[in-house]
């Protein structure tokens, strides 16, 4: 059997009229930058998440860098953030000539340990980015206590997580804004790039739309500095179709994260593969199922053989990558992380999977510690 770590055109295939001609419309009416399609996807996410303004922007990664920039953070700021996360998270903080600095995550839920984050608060800092990961929300009432009474600024790298919610608050509203990401793997994804940013601050909304046009609310002129990182009419088009789609699709991904916790419970796999924890208070769209596996690179290749896709997020955390030798962290400085690094391995978890699918990865997976 082949299970892949996603199939897009599973989903697809159901959506596949309306996306059709979503697209032939837009490409009737021959407006592909911004307009109306992307000011009607962004008041459709903006009451789907449950914020009063949404701008729609290029890619998530841009979504943080402009958050970043509205926020003024530039040379020599520094600005809290976790090292387990993919790139763009601490990238865009280098972007702007800022200095990302980490803390350790939590060993259960793979998110920021806010414990950890006083101690790292300097003069300099400015911000905090927690990140969603995986699909569930990190602890966001610590976290905006220690903001509140530091005067920082909070922004929820929520790019796996949208229709993620903590104690009945969606991710997005969290924190001073929210970054989601539109990569077609994520739960609401599109047919190439796009990102969303979404706050209730006002003032924030309209610098973030004018950033997003080099620096403009009228046409040629400039009143600041920003950078092209606009949203396509046809991304906004079949994003919108799909965003219908959403909450039934993460209550598939709910659903088969439920049935692997009984198989992996039923196949007694628990003491070599440990499942992902849920915080409590938090509703977890799983973006990714990802387990702690032992002999974890043995396992993911004995998947591959068997027809089972899965991926490592992620193998190397940001404090050893090449790139930030100057911020001199060591191996060892931030051990859940690594940990993490080493032992992650994310399997199969989107809607469509078939009962038998999601069956035939765990019993593959006991057949691999059956003879390990």
């Amino acid at each position: 059997m082949r299970v892949p770590l996603l199939d897009l055109k599973a989903q697809y295939r159901e959506i596949r009229t309306e996306v059709m001609a979503a697209i032939q419309a837009v490409c009737d009416e021959q407006g592909f930058i911004l307009g109306p399609r992307v000011v009607e996807l962004e008041q459709a996410v903006a009451k789907y998440v449950g914020s009063t303004h949404a701008v729609g922007v290029a890619s998530g990664s841009d979504a943080l860098l402009l958050s970043l920039m509205a926020m003024g953070v530039g040379h020599g700021d520094e600005v809290i953030t976790v090292p387990f996360t993919f790139f763009a998270t601490a990238g865009a903080i280098s972007r702007l000539g800022a200095k990302p600095v980490f803390v350790d995550i939590k060993p259960d839920t793979f998110n920021m340990d806010a414990s950890q984050i006083e101690k790292k608060i300097t003069a300099r800092t400015k911000a905090i980015i927690p990140v969603h990961l995986f699909g569930q929300c990190a602890d966001m009432d610590a976290i905006n206590d220690i903001a509140r009474r530091k005067k920082l600024r909070v922004i929820e790298d929520a790019a796996q997580a949208i229709g993620a919610a903590r104690k009945g608050v969606r991710a997005g509203v969290l924190g001073d804004v929210g970054c989601f990401s539109f990569f077609p793997s994520k739960n609401l994804g599109g047919f190439g790039d796009g990102g969303m940013i979404t706050t209730n601050d006002r003032s924030l909304s309209e610098s973030l739309a004018s950033l997003r046009v080099h620096g403009s609310r009228v046409k040629y002129v400039h009143e600041q500095v920003g950078i092209n990182s606009r949203l396509d009419a046809l991304q906004a088009a079949v994003l919108r179709v799909k965003l219908n789609y959403l909450d039934r699709w993460s209550e598939g991904r709910r659903k088969n994260a439920a049935k692997y916790e009984q198989l992996f419970k039923d196949a007694k796999l628990l003491d070599r593969a440990t499942l992902p924890k849920t915080d409590a208070g938090n509703h977890h769209v799983f973006n990714q199922f990802t387990i702690r596996a032992q002999k974890r690179d043995e396992l993911r290749a004995y998947l591959k053989d068997k027809g089972v896709g899965t991926e490592i997020y992620y193998p190397i955390p940001m404090h050893l990558q090449s790139c930030y030798r100057e911020l001199t962290y060591q191996k060892g400085d931030f051990p859940v992380s690594e940990r993490a690094s080493e032992a992650v391995l994310s399997l199969p978890i989107y809607a469509e999977l078939t009962d038998d699918q999601l069956a035939y990865v765990a019993e593959t997976i006991k057949e691999f510690y059956s003879r390990h």
